[in-house]
């Protein structure tokens, strides 16, 4: 059996868009294929550290790069909903009715896709933008650019942007 590619450019930091990425990814890595999730700007959000972490080792960070990491949700666990989010309750609502039916938790899918081996490349041109640094996201992930994706692009077969 052939081994194919699949990629997934994951712009959205939305709870219901990484969880259709992570879906999407877990179903084609059991399948056999090579997947690779792209994240960039608020996708980065996924890839985030939990809790305090040091700065971004590049110097002191902007006023506005300050701002995005104390604004933005740390991981998985702290998403919103991308419609009806309900002032912040959108997102528990989605996981209470996930649990009910016995669906995998967000935390659950992102451990899963990294189990069966989907790569997680963060964008490093978003991450100079946003003020992040290596130290602030999770480890056994890449660093890539533009062209690293665009690489893996021309080798995929499905080409996603979530």
């Amino acid at each position: 059996m052939e081994t194919t590619k699949k990629t997934i450019i994951l712009f959205s930091g939305d709870f219901d868009r990484v969880m259709a990425a992570l879906i999407i990814a877990n179903g084609a890595a059991a399948m056999g294929d090579d997947v690779t999730i792209f994240c960039t700007f608020w996708g980065l959000n996924v890839l985030r550290k939990s809790g305090k972490v040091a700065t971004n080792g590049k110097g002191k960070k902007t006023g506005l790069q300050s701002m995005f990491g104390r604004m933005m949700p740390k991981g998985t666990g702290r998403l919103g909903l991308s419609k009806m989010n309900f002032a912040g309750a959108g997102a528990p609502l989605m996981k209470k009715v996930m649990k009910q039916a016995n669906a995998m938790s967000l935390d659950e899918l992102f451990e899963s896709a990294r189990e069966q081996g989907v790569k997680f490349v963060a964008c490093t041109l978003s991450m100079d933008i946003l003020g992040f640094s290596e130290g602030e996201l999770i480890d056994g992930i890449e660093y890539a650019g533009v062209a690293s994706y665009l690489g893996e692009a021309d080798e995929a077969n499905v080409n996603l942007f979530i």
